[in-house]
């Protein structure tokens, strides 16, 4: 999503993971807003509380979708057999580690100091902010890395904050529910998890808030309201899902849902999704794109069809994501997500991902957009986003899970390609969007600075036309220079980092799956540049590239 995913923690835990052996800025001021010790400051949050399960639904569910259910299939090994290391190595690694926890405990003392129970600390001026339902964001986001890094007392200490959440309601009008049920339910059941159930308020924290989202779904066609003014609920009035929806809203609440009907028994979190999950399997092969869904959909009408345009992008991309991680959730008792995923990466390979040209002529892959696919002015828009970096790595697993292992060269080259894209600016950065020059032959990807040049000359018909007279190549190398565009790149459309965590991610899961030890000196450099051009005295920051 073109949301805030995670912070500069969840960049340094991937990294975290990759050096073990198996392994919004606000305006000026100065700190503004100091706290007291968090201990003190979880007794006072306890709201009043609303009986969810006793406000009525006005489309209630007659018969529930089960779980999947048998033998869990034999599914293949994801990650490779790593040997033992040597002292070099692990002396090496050590270093690295301490590095990324003093950093992620910087970013962590900030958020208690300036920001405990608020959803966000503000950078620069050490305020906080609220935009994601005022549950404490970042302290649930952070549960998960606190135990990794073996931070149990601080986990102990977060985890009693929580107890006194009310999660039954919220001082925001409309909640998303998509960013609700990824960050809140997500980051609770994980902990829950990883804690393998030490802490039983984090189950029964996810069910309070399980069940205050299940009344978005009390719709007639039982797809989730996505913005949800939740107030209207609890008075019954009538609810009716959004004609204009992202795919990614729809497509990204099945794990979290499932795994709360795995955990309690209660078939109708389950039912919920497995619903949504149904509609958009029906329609896979309906769209302009067909094996992909469109960026924007009709939930109201279930109609999943009409839009041209397809990404792996900005309010696609976790859609996606989730196939092949809810197969495995479910045990492989299910082939329709494997289905739903071998549609998706024919489509993709065929249409969406494109080789761009690089004054080093690696082979690398990008993920790019279909726009007005089905008209005449269907083409493919050779951008990359940030976000699409997740490609690498959601492939990468696909290949191992599906048994598709001709796909794990696909995998590795859509990650070479966000390396690419970091390794390309003065930080070290990768863009938040940037668009490319596609190879169209591909029987000959050399780069050239006359193909290049010819590239921008061809496609400046999509920009504002000069008034003066130049030759169309003139004015190309006019443009480069004025843009400060960088060889292979024919525009930087957003010159920021938001620290977003989807490069770095896929880094680390093809090294945990080839083997390849270079992957760690890429994340690690990678993990350098961030923390060099984000990092402020309070945490981290939007960063230029």
């Amino acid at each position: 999503m073109a949301y805030f995913r995670r912070r500069i923690v969840f960049v340094a835990v991937a990294l975290l993971f990759c050096l073990y052996h198996f392994h919004g800025i606000s305006g000026g001021g100065g700190l503004l807003q100091t706290q007291t010790d968090p201990i003190a400051a979880t007794q006072t949050i306890i709201k009043n509380r609303i009986d969810w399960n006793a406000v009525p639904q006005r489309y209630p569910v007659e018969s529930m979708i089960p779980l999947p259910s048998g033998t869990p299939a034999k599914i293949p090994n994801i990650q490779y057999k790593f040997g033992k290391e040597t002292k070099a190595e692990k002396r090496k690694r050590q270093e690295r580690l301490e590095a990324i926890r003093e950093s992620f405990l910087h970013s962590y003392r900030g958020y208690q100091k300036y920001a405990w129970l608020q959803d966000e600390v503000t950078p620069l001026s050490g305020e906080y902010k609220n935009g994601f339902g005022g549950w404490g964001a970042t302290l649930i986001d952070t549960l998960d890395t606190l135990w990794i890094m073996g931070m149990k007392k601080e986990f102990a200490i977060a985890v009693a904050a929580v107890e006194k959440i009310d999660f039954t309601s919220s001082d925001s009008k409309v909640i998303s529910v998509f960013e609700t049920t990824i960050r809140y339910v997500g980051g609770l059941l994980g902990a829950y998890d990883l804690s393998r159930g030490k802490y039983p308020v984090l189950l029964k924290k996810a069910v309070e808030l399980g069940d205050f989202l299940y009344a978005a779904f009390d719709t007639p066609n039982r797809m989730p309201i996505t913005y949800w003014e939740w107030e209207k609920a609890t008075s019954g009035e009538e609810q009716e899902a959004g004609t204009s929806v992202p795919v990614a809203d729809l497509g990204s609440l099945s794990m979290e849902f499932t795994r709360l009907t795995q955990l309690t028994g209660d078939p109708k979190y389950f039912d919920a999704v497995q619903r949504i999950y149904d509609g958009l399997a029906e329609q896979q092969n309906d769209t302009r794109l067909p094996g992909m869904w469109p960026l924007m959909v009709n939930a109201r009408k279930m109609d999943f069809t009409k839009d041209a345009t397809f990404t792996f992008g900005a309010m696609s991309d976790s859609l996606y994501e989730y196939f092949p991680k809810q197969y495995l959730l479910v045990g492989g008792l299910s082939e329709q997500y494997r289905k739903m995923y071998e549609g998706t990466i024919k489509a993709a390979k065929k249409h969406i991902f494109f080789r761009p040209l690089n004054e080093e002529n690696r082979d690398i892959l990008v993920s790019g957009t279909m726009r007005d696919v089905a008209t005449q002015s269907e083409r493919l828009d050779p951008e990359g986003q940030h976000l699409t970096c997740f490609v690498g790595g959601m492939v990468g697993i696909g290949a191992k899970v599906f048994n598709r292992p001709e796909e794990l060269d696909t995998a590795r080259r859509l990650t070479d390609g966000c390396i690419w894209s970091y390794e390309a600016m003065p930080t070290g950065i990768g863009p938040e969007i940037f668009r490319a020059v596609p190879c169209l032959d591909p029987g000959d990807c050399t780069f050239s600075l006359d193909r290049y040049y010819h590239w921008i000359a061809t496609d400046m018909h999509y920009r504002e036309e000069d008034e003066d007279e130049d030759p169309p190549l003139t004015r190309a190398k006019t443009f480069v220079k004025e843009m400060g565009l960088f060889p292979g790149f024919t525009e930087i459309r957003e010159r920021k980092y938001i620290l977003r965590p989807e490069a770095i991610e896929s880094v680390f899961i093809m090294y945990r799956i080839t083997g390849d030890k270079t992957l760690q000196d890429k994340a690690w450099d990678m993990f350098q540049a961030v923390n060099r051009y984000t990092r402020t005295d309070v945490a981290n920051r939007i960063s230029s590239v």
